[in-house]
């Protein structure tokens, strides 16, 4: 018997949808299906636990979603280092890499130990504010000081491992791993990163002096950003997920984290799944 645990989009629609078709068939298997309060649909034969605590409650995770519920599911389960399998219900879907059509199939041969498994990369962000204790959050994607609600420059000053990188002048800055360097770092010029490469990128966002251009950063490194003095409004966002002001004197350390996600993969390479979620051509028949 396993212990299967539901983390659903947003939008629970279509996602419900789905879900109340597999939860009585799990259930005739003899297997538990897990559903978190948070999310609010409990089809009959699941079994409801706090958000908090499902990383400990099943053997694994399965998204009904896409990469943004994805990012949730790491928040979730990382941790306890359950696996996740993602049933794609977003646009683009690059960690979700199975098919609706093919929950069942996916599922069953995550269940028998039949799906090859791939770690992505995490990082740790350990927020640190005068007079107060430190705040620790993890991120699959990337970390990210912005500009708030007004449309001015960020003062960011960067080191690696103690030794001074720039002092940007930009919208912001965005460190990201090589999984979310197909996301925010790749829009705003960034290099895309092939996962199980050991590195952090450094974005500036719309930098001011041409020459800041992005960087990768090795994955033992330690990244620190600070603020000048003059800034104000600032944000510092992890995934997306979650969010803090971020003030002249704050400093946030970025490290890998000791655990990182472990998704179920479908097969395909990260050249596949880029070429086909990015649309780039390919010449003759391959």
């Amino acid at each position: 018997m396993s212990r299967i645990g539901f983390i659903l989009k947003p939008d629970k629609s279509e996602a419900g949808v789905l879900l109340e078709n597999l939860v009585p068939w799990l259930c005739e298997l003899g297997h538990t299906p897990v559903v978190t309060t948070e999310d609010q649909i409990a089809p009959a034969g699941s079994e409801i636990v706090p958000e908090a605590e499902l990383g400990a409650a099943i053997d694994f995770a399965v998204v009904l979603g896409g990469d943004g519920t994805m990012l949730r599911a790491a928040r979730l389960v990382s941790e306890q280092e359950r696996p996740v399998l993602g049933i794609n219900l977003g646009q683009l879907g690059f960690l979700t890499g199975f098919d609706p059509e093919r929950a069942r199939e996916a599922i069953e041969a995550a269940i028998a130990g039949e799906l090859p498994r791939e770690e992505r990369m995490r990082i740790a962000a350990r927020f640190t504010r005068p007079g107060h204790e430190p705040i620790t959050r993890y991120a699959l994607n990337d970390v990210v000081l912005h500009q708030g609600a007004m449309a001015r420059m960020v003062e960011i000053e960067a080191s690696v491992d103690g030794h001074a990188v720039a002092d940007y002048r930009a919208d912001g800055l965005i460190v990201a791993t090589p999984t979310g360097s197909t996301a925010y770092s790749m829009a705003a010029g960034g290099p895309i990163v092939v996962p199980g490469i050991g590195a952090m990128t450094l974005t500036p966002i719309c930098a001011h002096a041409l020459t800041h251009r992005p960087l990768i950063i090795d994955e033992r490194a330690v990244i620190r950003l600070t603020l000048g003095a003059e800034a104000r409004g600032v944000i510092l966002t992890v995934d997306g997920q979650w969010g803090h002001s971020f003030l002249p004197g704050d400093a946030v350390e970025l490290t890998v984290a000791n655990k990182p996600l472990v998704i179920f993969s479908a097969g395909k390479s990260f050249f596949d799944v880029m070429r086909d979620k990015l649309h780039w051509g390919v010449r003759g028949n391959r």
